[in-house]
């Protein structure tokens, strides 16, 4: 029997250096075929379920908040989205090494995959044990204009958030928004695509209209 030891297994320098390149081109593609696949989801547009109370912001809208998201956060920080999925594409696209992970109630968002964590305001505390504390920032706009949906929001959003909170809200949730969650009324105001009867602010707990300079 013919004995075999390392040294006849080793490949010569040619042929290592054509493995080589072939799995780092292998890699190369692998990668590129993964940030194809994720442009072509980041660009599905859903329609607005006006059942589930959505009403998506405005272009302007989109483009401010995530401008203060990206100016108020570090460079590989972590930004929680509670029920506003408009949001998500277009910060997903800008964040960088940014984590973007979107609660929301509407399976169709299923498609952002690990982006996407399962929200029912409705049970505040469904959340992954793990996740306290993660977020370096937390934008939120609850479905509904009801202190219930307010408050269990609001407990949601103080288990995520390190500190940074921006809520977007009917005018009349204003008190209760200040007394639950500490934020004050922005300049800024967020718009829609389609005008709501109802009178709609941005609030935050720090500086946010400094931050869309």
């Amino acid at each position: 029997m013919i004995e075999s030891n390392d040294d006849d297994l080793q490949l010569c320098p040619v042929t290592l250096a054509a493995l080589n390149e072939f799995l780092k081109e292998k890699e190369e593609r692998e990668k590129q075929l993964k940030h194809n696949l994720e442009n072509q989801t980041l660009d599905i547009a859903f329609d607005e379920n006006w059942q589930l109370s959505q009403f998506w912001y405005d272009e302007k809208t989109v483009d401010t908040l995530v401008k203060g998201a990206i100016n108020c956060t570090e460079s590989n920080g972590r930004i929680a989205l509670i029920s506003c999925p408009t949001l998500y594409s277009k910060l997903k696209k800008n964040a960088g090494e940014r984590q973007v992970t979107l609660f929301e109630y509407d399976k169709r968002f299923e498609v952002y995959g690990s982006d996407f964590v399962p929200y029912n305001y409705k049970f505040p505390s469904d959340i992954p044990r793990d996740m306290s504390n993660l977020y370096d920032l937390v934008i939120a706009d609850p479905p509904f204009l009801s202190d219930e949906c307010l408050t269990k929001t609001a407990l949601t959003i103080q288990f995520l958030t390190k500190k940074k909170i921006v809520l977007c809200t009917g005018a009349i949730m204003g008190e209760l928004a200040e007394r639950l969650l500490d934020v004050k009324i922005c300049n800024f105001i967020p718009h829609h695509q389609n005008n709501l009867a109802n009178e709609f602010y941005c609030y935050s707990n720090f500086d946010f209209d400094k931050m869309l300079c």
